[in-house]
């Protein structure tokens, strides 16, 4: 008769860093079988799986920042069948007792970063500089304009940003006295740069718009959610959403779980100032949207208003119902 003999489970851990990972095996009871330094790159991510099924079958890998240091691991790990999750900081009251060391990080208990919404992710870093630099140039020259000429305070006073950009590209200085030259010199220098990331972004936008709207119709079905705020919920919530366990957990993340704030007999809440803070000026958006173009929630920001509520009162009350009402179709988007 041959006996054929179980291997056992073994779960691990892994606690990442730029240059190095620290992997911990664990055995079904949470007992340590080993721990092992790999280097974080391709050599690493294929020697850290051999490592871990040499004490038995590994059922699971827990990984550290897998929307960071521990993402290319995390797809090397996913790509080769095994189950990863996003693994926690260990508990401060262990870090107390016991110290903080990579070990004790790998042995405790993902976000994807491998799909649409990874694509989508890296383009909004993109717009995201791009805007930023446009919006710096502007400022910038808007600021020169206030404290130059009277004649160039009164040409650019009621100009929109795209406006201003064009209008300081285009300008053409002559020479006269310095300051005046000098000073539209240097607005014809903040304008013309300030073209280059507008087109940027547009670029971008062609990208961007198509994969939200292949990944989640429905969110852009809601009122006031458009490519860009979609965009920014979507890379809150991942690459897999089933892993927010519920509406609450998501509401969590965006940083809109009310806090109870009640001085005496006053009942009050207040927004959680954590979160993930993209997610949470996503929901803003779309609430300032709805307040100024959607009946219902004119409605009820009225109706509130009249029992007491602040306007910063009902928008937290509105940011919540939103992150209840974009869950579903993250979650489905998944499908």
């Amino acid at each position: 008769m041959t006996i054929v003999e179980d291997r056992r489970a073994v779960t691990g851990g892994v606690d990442t860093h730029a240059d190095v990972h620290v992997a911990a095996a664990l055995d079904p009871i949470g007992g340590l079988l080993g721990v092992q330094e790999f280097p974080a790159a391709t050599a690493g991510y294929a020697a850290l799986p051999g490592w871990l099924d040499g004490f038995g079958t590994v059922a699971l890998a827990g990984i550290e920042g897998t929307g960071s240091y521990g993402a290319g691991l995390a797809r090397h790990m996913a790509a080769a069948g095994v189950r990863v999750v996003e693994a926690g900081r260990s508990d401060r009251q262990d870090r107390r007792r016991q110290g903080k060391s990579d070990p004790l990080d790998a042995a405790g208990a993902p976000k994807g970063r491998d799909g649409a919404v990874e694509a989508i992710r890296a383009l909004m870093v993109a717009r995201r500089s791009a805007r930023s630099e446009r919006t710096q140039a502007i400022n910038q020259a808007r600021s020169l304009i206030v404290t130059g000429p009277d004649e160039l305070r009164a040409r650019f006073a009621r100009h929109t940003p795209a406006q201003l950009v064009a209008g300081l590209a285009a300008m053409r200085p002559r020479p006269g006295d310095v300051p005046g030259y000098t000073t539209r010199i240097a607005l014809r220098e903040l304008g013309r740069p300030a073209q280059f990331p507008g087109t940027r972004i547009g670029h971008l936008d062609e990208l961007i718009v198509p994969l939200v709207t292949a990944r989640a119709p429905g969110l852009l079905a809601l009122h006031g959610i458009g490519p860009d705020t979609a965009a920014l919920l979507l890379v809150a919530a991942g690459d897999h959403p089933e892993r927010l366990r519920s509406e609450a957990a998501w509401a969590h993340l965006c940083g809109v779980a009310p806090i109870p704030a009640s001085p005496g007999k006053i009942t009050r809440r207040r927004l959680n100032p954590g979160g993930d803070r993209e997610a949470s000026h996503a929901l803003w958006r779309i609430v300032i949207t709805r307040m100024g173009s959607h009946p219902a929630t004119r409605a009820y920001a009225g109706r509130r208003s009249k029992e007491g509520l602040s306007k910063k009162e009902i928008i937290r009350c509105l940011k919540r119902y939103v992150a209840r009402q974009v869950y579903p179709r993250l979650r489905g988007a998944a499908d």
